[in-house]
């Protein structure tokens, strides 16, 4: 099953370095990695993604509570969650293909953010079912180039990641 995982830590160098190091001594497979700091500069919010039964997300988060720079770890999928992803493509736009991919863009709630007279690059939020089934619509020959950021989360309500 697929997890999102929230991670208070402390905003210091190699911290990201020894999570990561943990995930792949153990042969755990990250499908997502994000990290930035919070509203507390001496913290950053790191949020994973990955796959396992219930028995190896239990272990992952014993793994990581284990480590001195983590303050909290939180796994965002045990409950009521909003998760978004951000996508941006660059595809071919010429003659008839422009307007078409304006329209799709459009029908998917993205933006075209850069236009030259043989492409446009569009931006695309969303949970990644919604992305791929914008590049499911659209001629995948005309894709010139994906950059996909990877799963983000919160908490929906109440539930938040705090010290």
């Amino acid at each position: 099953m697929r997890h999102i995982i929230s991670v208070l830590i402390e905003n210091e160098p190699g911290a990201l370095s020894r999570v990561v190091g943990l995930f792949s001594a153990r042969g755990y497979n990250i499908e997502a990695l994000s990290v930035a700091p919070t509203e507390d500069p001496s913290l950053s919010r790191m949020t994973i993604v990955t796959l396992g039964s219930e028995d190896v997300i239990e272990q992952i988060t014993k793994h990581l509570n284990r480590l001195v720079e983590v303050v909290k770890v939180f796994d965002l999928t045990e409950g009521p969650h909003i998760e978004r992803e951000l996508m941006m493509i660059k595809v071919r736009a010429v003659g008839k293909e422009r307007e078409e991919l304006k329209r799709t863009t459009d029908i998917f709630r993205g933006r075209i953010i850069d236009v030259t007279d043989k492409s446009y690059t569009i931006e695309l939020t969303g949970d990644g079912a919604k992305l791929d089934a914008f590049i499911d619509s659209i001629d995948r020959a005309s894709i010139l180039e994906t950059v996909r950021s990877g799963g983000s989360g919160i908490g929906r309500g109440e539930r938040i990641l705090k010290v």
